[in-house]
């Protein structure tokens, strides 16, 4: 495949599944295994081009929050912002330390996909026995900066789907207020997270890199991000996650069936 096509089709899938709760992680990993690994500094890049189109997005509550902190609505709901970004920061870069990571293998990943998919059945069959509640509360917080720690140990998890149900399973059961804290909490941790590898890349003595393809990546990220997470805002909605969840089972298990074991 023509180096282009390669860089292209490798930001259209980071595009589509890093905020859509299918694990965007999984994705390029099991892609890499046919198309070729990338470089770390590949991967970051283009993902900084999904976190960007997410901040385009919620541009104007994002530029609300910080300009109105005065207001007591604004100020509660930025510091469990804070609070749990400072949670997955802190408890994730001493798991980093310690080096507690799966390896990035496909199996681990297709059995990350099935189990998570089954758990998001389960948690929004539970969350819809809740009383409909936007509210975010700080047992909220601190749960969703503890799931994204878990979402980075486990490849496969989707930081998007632990985040989004576990708020919906601790109280905030409208799907919407969810997703949009869920969203929001990983603009900041997911900066953090690129901005470290890119600092480790660069330590390392990642040079050389083709910047042509970086800025096609990037762009292709950006944009496809866009649309999809625009769409996904629309569709949760009137719809339940459920398709998703079908979607990370089916995958999970026909990796399983057709990938040799331990690749």
């Amino acid at each position: 495949m023509p180096e282009f096509l390669n860089v292209i089709l490798l930001g259209i899938i980071e595009g589509i599944t890093e905020f859509l709760p299918i694990s965007s992680t999984g994705h390029l990993l099991v892609a890499e295994h046919w198309l070729g690994e990338r470089s770390e500094v590949f991967n970051v890049v283009i993902q900084a081009g999904a976190i960007l189109a997410v901040v385009l997005i919620y541009r104007q509550r994002l530029w609300q929050l910080a300009t109105n902190f005065h207001k007591p609505e604004n100020r509660d709901y930025a510091l469990k912002l804070i609070a749990a970004f400072l949670i997955t920061g802190v408890l994730g870069f001493a798991m980093t330390k310690l080096g507690f990571k799966l390896k990035d293998n496909v199996t681990p990943i297709a059995w990350a996909f099935v189990i998570g998919g089954f758990w998001m059945i389960a948690a929004e069959h539970f969350a819809a026995k809740l009383r409909d509640s936007s509210e975010i509360s700080w047992r909220v917080a601190i749960l969703v900066g503890l799931a994204q720690v878990v979402a980075a140990i486990f490849p496969g998890t989707s930081r998007s789907a632990a985040t989004i149900f576990i708020a919906m399973l601790a109280g905030t059961s409208n799907r919407a207020a969810a997703t949009e804290f869920a969203f929001l909490v990983g603009i900041p941790t997911m900066f953090a997270a690129s901005g470290y590898e890119l600092l480790k890349a660069t330590k390392a003595g990642a040079g050389h890199e083709d910047w042509s393809a970086l800025a096609l990546g990037f762009v292709v990220s950006m944009v496809v991000a866009f649309i999809a997470v625009k769409w996904l805002l629309g569709f949760i909605r009137t719809h339940k996650f459920t398709p998703f969840a079908l979607y990370r089972i089916v995958l999970g298990v026909l990796l399983l069936l057709l990938m040799p074991a331990g690749a």
